[in-house]
């Protein structure tokens, strides 16, 4: 399937229309997030770089045409003017890794209508996505209050390509490693990985099964110690640790049950066998809430492994998102809709420290004190500048979330900080909602 049949249908009708009407002057749309999830203090961009590279190579082919026809019935011949369609437009948006706010353009695209209509939704597509698991993750982070963390979710992910956006994503807030092998060859993440109850149930006994598991694996280890009686597996697991002289870099690892008084059982346990370096690693339907809820109570617990629900972002899997026409050769427009109104006009984020952040129009000077969130990231279909890297998104995340208002870090409750709207924005609004009820008017 051609990533440019990966579209919603009106997509293509309205293209086709602009191409027969010959309306190919510059369009501006904005996609942004109208209301944070519930339980967000934050969103975390994500997703502009698969974006990119979706942009930097769209180009409608003769085969994409007929995919066109198929679906909506009618000769190929009819949509014949689609084809050769490529994207040469500029793109203007906030680098991975930034904490945005409700209301704040992700990105912006400006070019001719036909174009900046047909690419839509797959653009809405790969940002919410990304930045609704980003999101989910970088909670987790705060959770952990600087515990490990470890991808797992590839095998509950909605599919395996959101398993690979998912490990990817995790690394750029900062977790330690994935489970997922494709993602960590591909993206330079750390492997982990350990055993599953199957294995330890191949064997006579958890005994047989974790001497033979250092056998073939002779570097650290991490035993699975609840497949039957999680004490007894702990202490086998101990015993096996100081019998081959295993402790440096190892751990154990508990998956099920009360995760903060296992730990605290198994931490006794290893002590007392003199394997203090032996770490406790914690898995099982775990995300921020139950992490945090571990720290809190101080279980001894030096990694979490989380997967299903941070992978699927599940409390909030979806962000109400919307890519919106915010001026057409040069006529600034704006929705007026009963609880979806939108402001005109391509914009600009300006922050100040704190998440202190004002959104104007783009060709505003910024305020001083303050830094301009977007940056313009594709010029004439081509990227500005080479492609980024995760290292550079974590760099950023890491220093707008210490940033971040306490009150929006909460795990629980968190309160998001809202964006304002600059004078100059608050005007043209104004103007061109005043534009449209006289045009009603006459128009009666």
């Amino acid at each position: 399937m051609s990533e440019v049949t990966a579209t919603d249908l009106y997509e293509v009708t309205m293209a086709l229309s602009y191409l027969r009407e010959d309306m190919r002057a510059p369009a501006t749309f904005s996609l942004f997030v109208r209301d944070l999830p519930p339980g967000r203090g934050f969103l975390v961009a994500a997703g502009l770089e698969p974006a990119l590279d979706h942009l930097a190579r769209f180009r409608v082919s003769r085969a994409d045409v007929e995919e066109f026809a198929n679906a909506l019935r009618r000769p190929a011949a009819d949509l014949e003017p689609l084809r050769g369609l490529r994207f040469d437009g500029e793109v203007r948006a906030v680098p991975e890794g930034r904490l945005v706010l409700a209301g704040e353009p992700l990105l912006e695209v400006t070019a001719p209508l036909p174009q900046a209509q047909l690419v839509e939704t797959h653009l809405l597509s790969l940002l919410c996505h990304q930045t609704a698991v980003a999101s989910k993750a970088a909670r987790c982070v705060l959770a952990a209050a600087g515990c490990r963390l470890v991808d797992f979710s590839l095998r509950r992910t909605h599919g395996p390509g959101a398993g690979m956006q998912a490990a990817r994503l995790c690394a750029l807030v900062g977790f330690a490693g994935t489970s997922n092998v494709a993602a960590a060859c591909r993206y330079g993440i750390p492997a982990a990985g350990t055993m599953a109850h199957s294995y330890v149930e191949c064997f006579p006994s958890e005994e047989r099964a974790f001497r033979a598991f250092a056998r073939t694996h002779p570097g650290p280890v991490t035993f699975l110690v609840d497949t039957y009686d999680t004490g007894r597996g702990v202490a086998t697991a101990a015993r096996v640790f100081a019998d081959l002289g295993l402790a440096g870099g190892c751990a154990i690892r508990l998956d099920s049950g009360d995760l903060g008084a296992l730990a605290r059982r198994a931490r006794a346990t290893l002590d007392a066998a003199g394997l203090a370096d032996v770490r406790i690693i914690a898995s099982g339907g775990l995300d921020e809430y139950g992490v945090d809820r571990l720290v809190r109570e101080g279980a001894p617990i030096d990694a979490y492994a989380v997967g299903t629900k941070v992978g699927t972002a599940a409390d909030a899997p979806y962000l109400d998102a919307a890519y919106k026409l915010v001026e057409y050769d040069g006529r600034p427009v704006m929705k007026l809709s009963s609880a979806k109104v939108t402001s005109p006009g391509p914009k600009q984020v300006f922050r100040k420290p704190g998440l202190d952040d004002v959104i104007g129009l783009a060709n505003e000077e910024p305020p001083v004190g303050t830094e301009p969130l977007l940056r313009t990231v594709m010029r004439g279909g081509l990227r500005t500048g080479p492609p980024d890297t995760l290292s550079a998104a974590r760099a950023r995340f890491e220093a707008d979330l210490a940033e971040l208002p306490e009150s929006a870090r909460s795990i629980d409750g968190p309160i998001p900080p809202v964006a304002s709207a600059s004078t100059r924005l608050s005007a043209l609004t104004s103007v061109v909602r005043h534009r449209i009820a006289t045009r009603s008017e006459a128009a009666r």
